[in-house]
């Protein structure tokens, strides 16, 4: 169908461009002169226009029309970006930021996302939505990789040109902003079976949908705060701090993690077929967080990296089955409600999570974050398997 493919590729090319935002804007804004607090205000700004975009996404885009909506986020990223490259002041690139919805974190989680995850469902069948939504994840995080291998042109390009200084990270941000058209280009050819049917009044929910959506939103935050724990910053910190790793060897890990996330998403889509996607969720990710325990007391960098990609293979196997399952308890016109209010929770507990993370005794050495992280992601296991075991989607109610 074609509305799924240009999902696709409009979801690998934003990845991309996400991913290698994330890594070169840090270096972009000290290049420019500003102070660590300007830096962090900065990214800030671009977090708190990404953030405003999916409150908007959840609320107005079924009203404006997903379409619509998709075409005019690609266009305000691409404004903001090409702002964010020729600014030279902190207010300049904070506004810049803002607009482009610039994402520091360099993992794709905005507004897009939640139209784009809502609309799929429309283009497969109920027994091939959870393919279809693996494909879709597989393809983000080959282009979360891609982008983070893409954030060394900079270095490229200063040492084969006579670009110095910040021209080499400009000429990065335009060809970003390039990639934008494209993806403006891509929604424009999007077709009516992407729109959910308007509602003058605004998103509703059926009883049952808000019953299991609160549950699930609960669920999903103590998910979210133990994965705020273990963010690819804090991680990277581990083996910087435990091993002397150095940060090559660094990038290449997370590469290669990036990868392995990839193919587990398509393995889960196999597995889910079997055992049912509730099941798939738990009973993948709950090896997943053991494993991260013995990554915390490995004896060498080597052996803490093969555990590691070990777990990184595992852990976001409940990735495509969560959003699946997620899309599949709740009607088709709550999809982009449902879609945005669980990213938002997810998103929102990520935020917190670095100021509880501060009050936890020995938080420096980050062992006592890893096992405090593993530990409540295996209750949320627990306790989404107790919750939602019963709940099947309509295409595994006729298994045994």
């Amino acid at each position: 169908m074609l509305e799924r493919r240009v999902l696709y590729v409009a979801a690998f090319v934003r990845a991309v461009t996400t991913s290698l935002l994330g890594v070169m804007i840090g270096v972009y804004l000290a290049r420019q002169g500003l102070a660590m607090g300007a830096i962090a205000s900065v990214v800030s700004a671009g977090l708190a226009g990404a953030a405003l975009a999916a409150v908007a996404a959840t609320f107005l885009s079924d009203r404006i029309g997903r379409r619509r909506f998709l075409v005019g986020l690609a266009v305000l990223s691409v404004l903001g970006t090409v702002a964010f490259a020729f600014s030279t002041s902190f207010v300049g690139l904070a506004v810049a930021a803002f607009v482009g919805m610039l994402n520091g974190m360099g993992k794709d989680r905005g507004a897009a996302l939640i139209l784009e995850q809502a609309a799929l469902p429309a283009t497969t069948t109920a027994d091939d939505r959870t393919r279809v939504i693996a494909w879709y994840t597989s393809l983000q995080d080959l282009g979360h990789a891609a982008g983070a291998l893409l954030a060394g042109l900079p270095t490229l390009l200063e040492a084969t040109t006579e670009l110095a200084g910040v021209g080499p990270y400009r000429v990065t941000l335009l060809g970003c902003a390039a990639l934008g058209l494209v993806a403006v280009g891509l929604y424009a050819r999007l077709g009516a079976a992407v729109d959910a049917p308007a509602r003058v009044e605004g998103p509703r929910l059926t009883p049952k949908s808000r019953g299991i959506l609160l549950k699930i939103c609960g669920l999903f935050a103590i998910d979210a705060v133990a994965g705020g724990f273990l963010t690819t910053a804090l991680l990277s910190y581990f083996f910087f701090e435990r091993f002397g790793t150095s940060q090559a060897v660094i990038g290449a890990l997370f590469f290669g993690a990036r990868i392995m996330n990839a193919l587990s998403h398509l393995a889960a889509a196999r597995l889910a077929k079997v055992f049912g996607l509730v099941n798939t969720m738990v009973f993948t990710h709950i090896p997943s967080s053991f494993l991260l325990v013995t990554v915390a007391f490995a004896p060498s960098f080597w052996v803490a990296a093969l555990l590691f990609l070990l777990r990184e293979g595992l852990v976001e196997m409940d990735v495509p089955t969560r959003q699946s399952y997620v899309l599949a308890v709740v009607e088709p016109e709550e999809r982009t409600f449902a879609s945005g209010i669980t990213n938002l929770v997810r998103v929102s507990a990520w935020a917190v999570a670095p100021a509880v993370l501060g009050a936890i005794p020995g938080a420096e050495s980050m062992v006592v974050p890893l096992v405090v992280g593993a530990a409540m992601k295996i209750t949320y296991d627990l306790l989404l398997w107790r919750a939602f075991r019963g709940a099947r989607p309509p295409e595994e109610l006729g298994r045994a």
